[in-house]
């Protein structure tokens, strides 16, 4: 049994959030009333960088408290290496009760390593969801056959749905406008938003009720604002009162929520005036939608008598593109509309409560911010250098003493299994926008320089120019020769991090998996 001050921990995932979409952040609109709320209990990081552009590497990143470049999952078919050891694995050997909501496939599905140390997960997206057994309304004796069918079918469908991640043919085939309805809606690729908040919010209650002295880490994944969009009606109508009544707009959305191939292409032209607006007024109806259906839990989160012992941190994994510097989606580039995220963190006992904090922090030090509250460090092994997590505890930044200089960075790998799908139907777009190279961002202070691995670096003075508009590398040529020597020092240190014998990731061939093959040959898959 552990001391009875090491503290429960919430960490909420904000998939596929902006950080302006927030009014603690300065949105005009008022699209968060109750994660705003949270916010003035909470310490506000006001340049919160995540690691990555896109959900895997970022959220191996937040687990491991390592940048993608060291723990190289970096793709949907890659698998965490078992040596480096996740929030959950670390808190689970220290006597935590590890539970996981999580409403991302890619996250809950994939067999990429991420539930590594969780005792239970419940996964609300996927074809069979996984839900706590008091979530259901069914009678005891019907409710046990359910779940155990259920299980037999989360057997059946969890290697066809890792499948996907793997087959560049299978990838393809969903992106058909024609099964992009079935998987995005029938098969669940949100999730449940709705549902999975209830889960935590009774599960947690039940915690707090039962006074339980073993202390619990509970993980909330969210996606909401993530495409297709289709908010409930009171949200369209008040963030996009002129939906209903312009058929142009309906025909245009209805078309753009099916093509999911377009949701992370590059832009040949830019969007229309009323197509830039119905996106963006669709994704502010998603986050106000979203917003509304947290307002119980976070309400909880700040009762005095949970929140005196509770760590509780909310976070962006990454951004969303909607047309900025001609990308949509989440797949290519390392500019702040996908690597500024929403951060904020309500620590034990109201420590710093109210404050907020200008200095650009990374979201990987949301590992070291945890495991410090729980008392635990991370020694030096046979494979892996030691982690120094208190201090690296955002709390010291918060304090004013932050440890890493204001310097932190971001990296863009772009997912293969999308290239793979340019390279059949948009090979021009691939050169002209550099989709195959890597990107990496370094940012101090105000001051980011964005590198396209071989081509260019852009630099961006972040106070006067927060949307990167105009690149300064040719005017100021000593900072961003500085910032270009800090971005290769921290090229070789996270490349010395990583494991000894670095295991290879492989993919998986379908056609010697005879199994699978049958297995998809019986549901229609594939003839």
């Amino acid at each position: 049994m552990m001391n009875a001050k090491t503290p429960n921990i919430v960490f909420i995932v904000l998939d596929t959030h902006r950080f302006d979409r927030i009014s603690t952040y300065g949105y005009r609109r008022d699209t968060t009333p109750n994660i705003d709320d949270f916010g003035r209990h909470a310490t506000v990081f006001e340049n919160g960088i995540s690691t990555a552009q896109w959900t895997i590497p970022s959220h191996a990143a937040m687990f491991t408290g390592e940048y993608p470049t060291t723990h190289q999952t970096l793709q949907a078919h890659h698998r965490l290496d078992s040596r480096i050891k996740t929030i959950a694995t670390h808190l689970s050997k220290h006597g935590y009760k590890t539970t996981g909501f999580c409403n991302n496939p890619l996250v809950g599905i994939l067999d990429n390593g991420l539930r590594q140390g969780f005792q239970t997960f419940y996964n609300y997206g996927g074809a069979v969801p996984s839900v706590p057994k008091s979530s259901s309304t069914l009678p005891k004796p019907i409710n046990a056959i359910w779940e155990w069918y259920t299980q037999q079918l989360r057997k059946l469908s969890y290697p066809i749905q890792n499948a996907f991640a793997h087959s560049d043919f299978l990838f393809q085939l969903s992106m058909n406008p024609m099964f992009v309805p079935l998987w995005s809606k029938l098969a669940n690729f949100k999730g449940n938003t709705a549902r999975s908040l209830q889960d935590t919010f009774n599960y947690l209650k039940e915690e707090t009720r039962t006074h339980n002295d073993r202390p619990h880490f509970t993980f909330v994944n969210l996606m909401e604002p993530h495409l297709p969009y289709s908010p409930p009606d009171t949200f369209v109508d008040k963030y996009a009162p002129y939906f209903k009544e312009d058929r142009e707009v309906r025909d245009f959305m209805r078309k753009y929520n099916s093509q999911a191939f377009r949701w992370l292409l590059p832009l040949e032209e830019r969007w229309k005036k009323m197509e830039s607006a119905v996106l963006n007024d669709l994704y502010d109806a998603e986050v106000a939608y979203q917003d509304h259906l947290l307002a119980p839990l976070l309400e909880f989160l700040t009762r005095e008598d949970v929140a005196e012992n509770t760590l509780t941190i909310i976070a962006g994994d990454h951004g969303e593109g909607l047309g900025e510097h001609s990308f949509m989606g989440h797949s290519f580039v390392a500019y702040q509309e996908l690597v500024h995220v929403p951060l904020m963190v309500k620590f034990p006992n109201n420590v710093a409560a109210g404050d907020r904090v200008a200095q650009p922090v990374s979201t990987r030090r949301i590992f070291h911010t945890v495991l410090d509250a729980a008392g635990i460090q991370v020694h030096e092994t046979d494979t892996q250098p030691a982690t120094d997590v208190k201090q690296l505890n955002l709390l010291r930044t918060a304090q004013g003493n932050d440890p890493e200089n204001e310097l932190v960075f971001a990296e863009a790998y772009a997912p293969n299994t999308f290239l793979s799908m340019m390279e059949t139907h948009t090979p021009q777009l691939i050169e002209s926008f550099y989709c195959r190279l890597n990107r990496r961002a370094v940012v101090q202070k105000t001051e980011k320089l964005v590198r396209i691995d071989g081509v260019q670096d852009e630099l961006f003075d972040l106070a006067s120019d927060p949307h990167e508009l105009h690149d300064l590398s040719a005017e100021d040529t000593d900072t961003a020769k500085k910032l270009a020597g800090k971005l290769d020092a921290f090229m070789t240190q996270a490349i010395a991090r990583r494991p000894d014998t670095w295991q290879t990731h492989h993919s998986l061939n379908l056609e010697e998996d005879e199994n699978l093959m049958n297995q998809l040959r019986g549901l229609g898959y594939i003839e």
